[in-house]
């Protein structure tokens, strides 16, 4: 164990034993995407305590394991990844009709988004088991936090990895650039480039890209789309490590022509204040704007 975890290990005991966990569940951990300090009590707590770990490479997940002082014997631990996930999740029920309490852990980040793990939870729900969501670190909601692009008006679409072959990339990012709402990308270092350029078209639109989010050199920049290749290739290290990006919402274009539309009926039935009033409260114009509209409509 590190000896900078030693206490976090008995703090998530502490915080998190007197809470029930049932057997025969599957418990999904999210698990640090770069700093180990990011852990959960209730994951530290869970991972302890789970019967077995089954993860996408259970080399990482056992080194971090270690790091905060659990230790699982060799019966203990199930390799469930990308290419053996669908044989997998059959060992995994197997293991939660025998009462076991199974936790999954992708190798950073929470499973299931853009990582192994939602083929799995769906097999188990068929199967008529739990599955138990422990939340935690993600680049996704990591880089929305800091790019003030999703606000109480708006949503966002989550896009993850674009396609490799450079044809199929542009033509996704065509199709985006329907789309007026905040979009989250990701990507991997020797791909980026790429995508940098794949992304030139969209000109102005504002993108915010997040590099080795939570990690030591961790990057946050907000800049056009067209200016993203000259931005990386400023600095080589810019190239490196694990991207998530967010594509800024498409600002909506004011159109003067409604709020004049709603204001000369109203003038047409009713006194000035009070048409003006409705207009406002009907179309979200400026009252003082419609005010001055209404005194002109009444001159001519």
């Amino acid at each position: 164990m590190s000896a900078s975890f030693a206490s976090a290990l008995a703090a998530a005991r502490e915080a998190a034993a007197s809470q029930h966990y049932p057997q025969g569940a599957l418990y999904v951990v999210a698990t640090p995407i770069g700093n180990l300090a990011d852990v959960g009590l209730r994951a530290l707590h869970v991972l302890e305590l789970a019967d077995c770990i089954a993860c996408e490479d259970t080399r990482h997940t056992q080194a971090l394991a270690r790091a905060y002082g659990i230790a699982k014997p060799a019966g203990g631990w199930l390799s469930v990844h990308q290419h053996n996930e669908a044989a997998g999740a059959q060992e995994v029920i197997k293991r939660l009709q025998q009462g076991e309490r199974v936790a999954y852990a992708s190798d950073a980040g929470t499973p299931g988004v853009s990582d192994p793990g939602a083929r799995l939870a769906a097999a188990v729900q068929a199967a008529g088991l739990r599955v138990v969501p422990l939340p935690g670190p993600s680049s996704i909601t990591a880089l929305l936090s800091a790019a003030g692009a999703v606000g109480e008006e708006s949503g966002f679409v989550f896009q993850g990895f674009l396609p490799a072959k450079a044809q199929e990339r542009q033509q996704a990012v065509q199709q985006l650039a329907g789309e007026t709402r905040a979009i989250v990308l990701l990507e991997a270092p020797h791909r980026i480039e790429a995508l940098a350029d794949a992304l030139v078209p969209l000109g102005e639109r504002g993108l915010t890209v997040g590099r080795e989010l939570t990690k030591q050199f961790e990057e946050v920049a907000t800049l056009a789309c067209a200016g993203f290749p000259a931005w990386l290739q400023a600095s080589p290290q810019r190239s490196r490590g694990e991207f998530a990006l967010v594509l800024h919402p498409v600002a909506a274009q004011a159109d003067d022509r409604e709020p004049l539309r709603v204001l000369r009926l109203l003038l047409a039935e009713l006194p000035l204040k009070t048409a003006v009033k409705l207009a406002a409260e009907i179309t979200g114009a400026p009252r003082n704007t419609l005010y001055e509209a209404a005194l002109r409509e009444k001159e001519s």
